[in-house]
């Protein structure tokens, strides 16, 4: 725990004395003996985080993470099939909109080519969702026990990792499906993963802070992912195609676009876009930096005003 010590010896004559009508002469003598007092508080300033503490709670991680996962799809008829039903359900709906009535193309098969959009962006929406009101659903384990608070944001997105992982078992069957075979670039897929797992965890850490202390946010990030989506248009649509040289150039500043579009590129074995990834992977950081930093900052209000 990050904390200042400082011990306050206890002056002799403040101690009661015997005979002075309040304590017995047992009690006086002991009181009169120098006594430490150790007085707790908080390291002031800005601070990132401990990674010591956390590895030493390293496996409260993995329970937090196991008991995410069994309270999503605890009496769920399709338990973790849900996993592949959402991204797979929302493919179906961009494929008779935008594939056909919009009639947009693509290089590849436009059911494949959204579903390998839809599968890291539904990691990415619904672990930020998730993370942002994870401190507060956890109010009774905040108030009552110390641990290192930023597993909270942390297990909610780990449970939504677990999702990514099933999810991308049904992106290999459609590739069977379409005849795409895989390419060497398919062994980037993992550090694209973990791109899209920083720009969660520094957009996630960040607003479960932010919901403590603002209600409002509860209601302010759902109605924001879903913007979002449409702020992200690799996703259903290959914007090269249709926007202009100078808005690609600014795309890749939401961190989403670079790094979903090269997991994709990745993943079907097209050409990586460098710059975007490059852009995007550094704004990815940036927002980690800035979301440990505030949550650790107001971490220590966290059991007094949640």
């Amino acid at each position: 725990m990050d904390i200042l010590t400082e011990t306050v010896e206890t002056p002799l004559e403040e101690a009661p004395q015997p005979g002075d009508g309040l304590t017995s002469a047992p009690e006086a003598a002991a009181a009169s003996s120098e006594l430490p007092v150790t007085i707790i508080e908080r390291r002031p300033g800005w601070k990132f985080v401990d990674v010591a503490e956390l590895w030493r709670y390293r496996e409260l991680l993995y329970f937090l993470i196991w008991r995410d996962v069994k309270v999503r799809y605890k009496q769920t008829v399709l338990g973790a099939a849900w996993a592949i039903l959402q991204p797979l359900a929302t493919m179906v709906v961009f494929t008779i909109f935008f594939g056909r009535l919009a009639g947009i193309s693509t290089e590849i098969p436009y059911p494949l080519f959204a579903f390998a959009g839809l599968l890291p962006w539904t990691f990415f929406s619904n672990a930020i969702s998730q993370a942002g009101g994870s401190v507060v659903g956890n109010q009774n384990l905040v108030t009552k026990v110390y641990f290192p608070r930023l597993f909270i944001p942390l297990g909610a997105i780990g449970a939504g990792v677990v999702d990514l992982v099933i999810a991308f078992g049904m992106l290999v069957v459609l590739m069977l499906y379409y005849g795409v075979a895989p390419g060497v670039s398919i062994l980037l897929t993992p550090l694209l993963a973990l791109g899209l797992i920083i720009a969660t965890l520094g957009v996630g850490v960040m607003l479960s802070a932010l919901t403590v202390a603002y209600r409002d946010f509860r209601y302010v990030v759902p109605f924001a992912v879903q913007l979002w989506m449409f702020a992200t248009p690799c996703i259903y649509m290959q914007p090269e195609n249709v926007l202009g040289e100078r808005t690609l150039a600014l795309l890749p500043l939401n961190p989403a676009f670079g790094l979903i579009s090269n997991f994709r590129a990745a993943t079907l074995n097209q050409p990586l876009d460098l710059y975007s990834l490059s852009v995007s992977m550094a704004v990815s950081v940036a927002l980690l930096a800035i979301g440990c930093l505030y949550f650790r900052r107001v971490e220590a209000t966290f059991a007094d005003i949640i």
